[in-house]
């Protein structure tokens, strides 16, 4: 997984936290580094991250289906070697490369779903459907 974008996000979203008004009322109430890190920066900087990897985990099953089609998979168990295998077949037997071809469909739609599901319930800022 590209990490650097992991790391890219956190950090920019930990320093536009730390200018946030909440964050410096808390420092002028005394609050500890820690406090206002475990308190205020780790959940409100969860959010984009939990997006960031519900993306890369549909990017990775297009990535390994696509080199299992290739033949550089080192497992026959994947969807990518069926559509592979079914291949020769389409004219008698579509279904045997149809049915994994849908199965990798319907499963990164559905990742993308649950991550924009978790961005609408997890935002802070977004109200209603349209946004702020």
């Amino acid at each position: 997984m590209n990490w650097v974008w992991f790391a890219r996000i956190a950090r920019g979203e930990a320093l536009s936290i730390r200018e946030e008004e909440y964050v410096k009322a808390a420092r002028a109430l005394g609050a500890s580094d820690a406090r206002i890190i475990g308190r205020h920066v780790l959940p409100n900087a969860t959010t984009p991250i939990l997006v960031l990897a519900t993306i890369q985990v549909a990017a990775i099953i297009l990535l390994e289906s696509s080199l299992s089609f290739l033949g550089f998979s080192g497992t026959t168990l994947s969807w990518g070697f069926d559509i592979s295998q079914g291949r020769g077949y389409l004219s008698t037997a579509w279904w045997i490369a149809t049915v994994p071809g849908l199965a990798i469909v319907l499963a990164v739609i559905g990742v993308n779903l649950v991550g924009d599901w978790l961005r609408d319930a997890l935002d802070p800022g977004i109200e209603g459907e349209g946004g702020v």
